[in-house]
């Protein structure tokens, strides 16, 4: 039996089901930090809304399947099986969030587990994982917002402050490094990205509020150390929101070549997007239950 979702169908978030997925990079990836683990058929591998992980010890663990098959399920119903070489528990692993759903061995299973300093570690290797795994987060994203927007689900009602994407140590750090490229200032009411835009820089709040809207309604209010942009930087598609100041606001802009630079060079840059991402397209998603 198969969980359905006013329509949405649950695999719609999951790596493997992306044309953007690459199983080669996820192997190597991997392979690059991760442990061999055998688990016995009808093990837990992870439990629904569980912050302390389940047989492999650590809630912030994701999983590769090299062989075998794992069941997932949501409030005791089956929503899918994964065999090899797709990713499970990586939406809980990188937000830092409670798991969604329960993991159990369908079969006796071969896996590569990471935990969050494993997965650092990889992303310095491999920081091409970390592109590839934003491209899909991106791409579900922009399939989420257009689904909502036509079914009339989006609405200023769930208007929210996006989480702090970089702290300031971070924050002081970027700054830093594009020393030779300054944060600037930009008055109240000033459109920064405009929907339908090409997407030429990202920027992140350094001082100030800025305001993202869809259609003309308010969704997002960005403050020091948020980002916006950065989807249409990452796809190098059309925007999909428009962002205003709403204060006098400075902002440090960032562009594709800086960008992919500090995603090889600087792995906290890199993981803190992706938990921007990973968190945005749940609570997205969450929409449609």
């Amino acid at each position: 039996m198969e969980l359905k979702l006013q329509g949405y169908d649950p695999k719609f978030t999951w790596p493997a089901h992306s044309a953007h997925y690459q199983p080669a990079v996820a192997l190597e990836f991997f392979k690059s930090a991760g442990i061999a683990e055998h688990i016995e058929q009808g093990k837990t591998v992870f439990v629904e809304a569980d912050r302390t992980g389940g047989m492999l010890a650590g809630s912030d663990r994701m999983f590769l399947l090299l062989d075998g098959e794992v069941i997932l399920s949501v409030r005791n119903i089956v929503i899918a099986t994964f065999g090899k070489g797709e990713i499970i528990g990586e939406m809980a692993s990188i937000s830092q969030l409670p798991r969604s759903a329960t993991a159990v061995a369908k079969t006796d299973c071969s896996v590569i587990s990471l935990d969050q300093k494993q997965f650092q570690n990889a992303v310095e290797k491999l920081p091409e994982f970390v592109l590839m795994l934003m491209n899909i987060l991106i791409s579900r994203l922009r399939e989420t917002i257009s689904k909502l927007a036509s079914g009339g689900l989006l609405s200023e009602k769930d208007r929210w402050n996006r989480a702090i994407v970089f702290d300031p140590k971070l924050l002081a750090d970027l700054e830093r490094e594009l020393e030779d490229k300054p944060a600037a200032s930009h008055p109240a009411n000033k459109v920064i990205v405009k929907e339908g835009d090409k997407g030429m820089y990202m920027y992140v709040v350094v001082e100030g509020v800025v305001a993202v809207s869809i259609g003309g309604k308010i969704l997002e209010k960005i403050g020091s150390g948020g980002v916006f942009g950065e989807m249409a930087l990452v796809n190098q598609a059309p925007r999909v929101a428009t962002a205003t100041t709403e204060t006098d606001c400075t902002l440090l802009a960032i562009n594709r070549t800086d960008f992919m630079n500090l995603v090889r060079t600087r792995p906290a840059f890199g993981m803190s997007l992706l938990r921007a991402l990973s968190e945005r397209l749940r609570f997205m998603t969450e929409k449609y239950k």
